[in-house]
């Protein structure tokens, strides 16, 4: 549930891919999935339901424009699972450029 990106130079794009599996008895069906901020977006997660046993992957990306230092960024999926809602997590450090004075 939990992404480390390392080290980013600021103004990177990062793209991350959480991939996971059903393990319960019926199939999963994602209602939606949504950054925190502006600055983390979900890309793509299955449209369809994922049956028992099946797998699925949530692609997101964050954009380390205007942003410094320590980040974690959080995504939250809704779907038909007990919790209804489920925290992904983007962490990492992103790091300014030097600045020449």
């Amino acid at each position: 549930t939990t992404i480390d990106m390392g080290r980013v130079s600021q103004g990177v794009l990062v793209e991350r891919t959480f991939h996971f599996k059903n393990t319960g008895g019926n199939a999963v069906l994602i209602a939606d999935v949504r950054g925190s901020c502006g600055c983390t977006v979900s890309k793509s997660w299955p449209r369809e339901p994922v049956p028992p046993g099946g797998t699925g992957a949530i692609a997101v990306s964050f954009d380390s424009e205007g942003r410094e230092g320590l980040q974690e960024k959080t995504i939250t999926v809704v779907a038909n699972t007990r919790p209804s809602t489920t925290v992904l997590m983007l962490r990492g450090e992103v790091i300014a450029p030097t600045k020449n004075h």
